[in-house]
């Protein structure tokens, strides 16, 4: 799922830790944070987030479990603009809509 955010004031870091999440790593032009959702730290979203002139553009998923890999990989994400995501999404705007 994407959402843009415009006209961000503050660092992306600060901005989405107020909103719970943790930076992780830069991954060339995009950061990647996440919010656990059990301690365990599966499920959680997982968000990319680029800058672009004073937007804040973020592309985020539901990680249900962690990845595996081999033959047959999978990453048991879930993408889709419905459900939880929707939630999250709808959160996130809210949110960040209070520090503007």
């Amino acid at each position: 799922m994407k959402i843009i955010i415009k006209n961000i004031t503050a660092n992306p870091v600060v901005i989405l830790r107020r909103a719970g999440y943790t930076f992780q790593r830069n991954e060339g032009k995009e950061m990647s944070f996440v919010r656990p959702l059990a301690r365990a730290g599966y499920p959680r979203f997982h968000m990319y987030v680029s800058v672009i002139g004073p937007d804040m553009k973020i592309s985020f998923h539901l990680d249900q479990k962690k990845e595996t890999y081999g033959e047959g990989t999978r990453h048991h994400g879930e993408y889709e603009s419905e459900g939880a995501l929707k939630e999250e999404a709808r959160r996130i705007i809210e949110v960040l809509s209070k520090m503007s």
